[in-house]
């Protein structure tokens, strides 16, 4: 079979949007990151950041969305004990939340209170949990917060 010219670039198109959409998880972190145990201080603990990117998060699953970063913002290793595990944004303007748990699974969340996402893990898995906050377009500034503690 004998590929046209452009069918061979439609294929290379193709190629290239395949590599362009996947979060790599293994990247190093753009805002750092930490590890916790259950019973940590002060709770929530707080990182202040610029939420966006240019990846459809659609890709991940259907209840995500935005448009985040290849990196992900912030990892946690996380020890749970009995409480549950809270990660949610705040900022002013409408973001939103991907997580790739310790299960290699993919968490999302948008506008749970106002423009602001929670993802809430009632029986948290030890382990790391990769965090993406993304946006509808640009940056935006934003806090991510990490709290055993129902969302104030």
């Amino acid at each position: 079979m004998k590929i046209t010219p452009i069918v061979a670039g439609g294929l290379a198109v193709l190629a290239v949007a395949a590599t362009a959409v996947a979060q790599n998880w293994q990247l190093d972190p753009t805002y750092g990151s930490i590890q916790l145990t259950s019973g940590f201080q002060p709770d929530p603990h707080s990182v202040v950041l610029q939420a966006g990117g240019s990846i459809d998060a659609s890709n991940l699953g259907p209840e995500c969305r935005g448009l985040i970063a290849d990196a992900p913002d912030y990892d946690l290793v996380f020890e749970p004990g009995a409480l549950p595990l809270n990660i949610y944004v705040t900022s002013d303007s409408d973001t939103t939340l991907v997580i790739n748990g310790p299960d290699q699974q993919w968490y999302c969340s948008d506008d749970v209170n106002g423009l602001n996402p929670l993802v809430s893990f009632s029986a948290p898995q030890a382990g790391l949990y990769d965090i993406w906050v993304g946006s509808f377009g640009g940056l935006a500034s934003a806090t991510l917060h990490i709290s055993e503690l129902p969302p104030r």
